[in-house]
């Protein structure tokens, strides 16, 4: 018969793994539930400090907020900041995910493993950046250097609208600005899509090997089905970084507030989050409570991409790495 000594100190090990585990459990619960609380307080907030503009009729918001003087209403107002913000947004993403897609692969399936350590690293480091730096690299820099290719761009593929219009001397336009911002999303895109694509079962790669699959073959038949729900989940959270990028948009681009896909024209678009950067110190307080009703609209915009696509991994979460 055991004696009862050991019993007594497996049965307390025992209970103190149930507490450890309870404890745990409440724990990830609690900091769950205090991300849906931060969410829901930052949202009463921007509704809260928004609503005297929100609720107060057209004609006299107009007449009392100096920033709503060549605007008919605050939709009128909002409106072509949303456009703007969307925009550069989709340019930067369209340019981004191709690249980064590249790289993911190269560094995962293709180069050496020092040389893709190194090149992991390089381009981790990008993240690291402030956006203050990539302004003037993107002002000073990239603007001088892109300009003559915008003019050759307007000049033979100007029947196309994107590149129709005046060509800006400066380059400071929202073009130079999705580069940047592509710049800015391409190693938080990279970094989730090379983690997803080195996730792809062993067995699935070897497989097509097996069956006479060249190196792209495997990639295209194995790698990619799988990482599709990652690269889609990178790429929302490169969506999200662009859409709210502020200092960078905000030394480079020349603001307009038009409704134009001219994105080799000066005095064009303006995305939300510069504007807002621009106006606020010189804003009264109800200019204020006009900057925070764009902020929630920018913050509506941010809620809906991530949700749709969280519905788009969920779809296809059987088929991929996501499950």
């Amino acid at each position: 018969m055991e004696p009862a000594g050991p019993r007594r100190r497996r049965r307390g090990a025992r209970s103190s793994d149930r507490g450890a585990s309870r404890a745990f459990r409440w724990l990830a619960t609690g900091a769950g539930a205090l991300i849906l609380i931060l969410l829901v307080a930052v949202a009463v907030f921007l509704v809260i400090k928004a609503w005297p503009a929100i609720s107060m009729p057209s004609d006299e918001l107009v007449e009392k907020v100096g920033l709503l003087r060549n605007s008919s209403s605050l939709l009128d107002y909002v409106g072509p900041l949303i456009f703007g913000t969307v925009l550069a947004a989709t340019l930067a993403l369209i340019f981004a995910v191709p690249v980064a897609i590249g790289i993911a692969l190269f560094t995962s399936h293709y180069a050496p493993r020092r040389l893709a350590s190194t090149l992991g690293y390089v381009i981790d480091l990008l993240a690291a950046v402030p956006s203050v730096v990539y302004g003037l690299w993107g002002a000073l820099v990239l603007s001088p250097i892109v300009q003559p290719v915008w003019a050759w761009l307007n000049e033979n593929v100007g029947w196309f609208p994107l590149f129709a219009g005046k060509v800006s001397p400066t380059a400071r336009v929202l073009l130079t600005v999705a580069i940047v911002l592509a710049v800015m999303i391409l190693p938080i895109i990279t970094a989730v899509s090379r983690e997803v694509f080195l996730q792809t079962p062993r067995l699935h790669e070897e497989a097509a090997l097996a069956l006479g699959a060249t190196r792209w073959e495997m990639i295209r038949m194995a790698v990619l089905p799988f990482g599709r729900s990652g690269v889609i989940s990178a790429a929302m959270l490169g969506l999200g970084r662009a859409l709210g990028e502020t200092m960078a948009v905000l030394m480079i681009l020349s603001p307009g507030f038009l409704y134009s896909f001219h994105i080799l024209e000066a005095g064009q678009q303006q995305s939300i989050a510069a504007n807002i950067a621009a106006q606020f110190p010189e804003a009264d307080p109800l200019g204020v409570s006009t900057l925070i009703a764009t902020g929630l609209a920018l913050f509506a915009i941010t809620l809906v991409v991530n949700v749709a696509a969280r519905a788009i991994v969920a779809r296809r979460k059987d088929f991929s790495g996501a499950n």
